[in-house]
């Protein structure tokens, strides 16, 4: 039963106070992304087949994030491929933006997740919901009201 909860996919949304051009610039510029996401990307292209990997230390753990960009709709979809060179399993991340005027919003969705360990805690969907929150919802929201115009 557990494991059909988790099948469930992640999904956060967000509006915030700017022009869909800047929330998309934020998610897609390398300097913007270090702001609110991980600060250690060592690159960054919103382009299909883009890849890059950087690893993220949690207490003795380390995730080494393998990123894969698959679509790509200017303005409007990025879809990453996601996984751990550590770690079994692979997901899909999508950040859809909506416009409206002068004001945007995000939603989020997160496949995969049951692919991952079950005895690895920062795999726990409580675990992925909190952090997709603490990023899209408290990260980004800050970054685009006070670093961006």
């Amino acid at each position: 039963m557990i494991k059909q909860a988790r099948e469930i996919p992640i999904i956060v949304e967000q509006e915030y106070n700017v022009p869909v051009s800047v929330l998309w610039v934020a998610i897609t510029n390398l300097d913007h992304m270090k702001g609110w996401f991980f600060d250690n990307i060592p690159a960054f292209e919103p382009e299909v087949g883009f890849q890059t990997s950087f690893p993220v230390h949690l207490d003795e753990r380390t995730f080494t994030h393998q990123w894969s960009i698959i679509k790509v709709v200017h303005l409007k979809k990025i879809t990453y491929h996601w996984s751990y060179s550590e770690y079994e399993g692979e997901g899909l991340v999508t950040f859809e933006l909506f416009d409206d005027g002068n004001k945007s919003s995000l939603r989020l969705t997160n496949v995969g997740l049951e692919t991952f360990p079950d005895d690895i805690p920062e795999f726990s969907r409580e675990s992925a919901e909190n952090g997709w929150d603490y990023f899209i919802k408290q990260n980004l929201k800050k970054y685009l009201e006070t670093s961006l115009p």
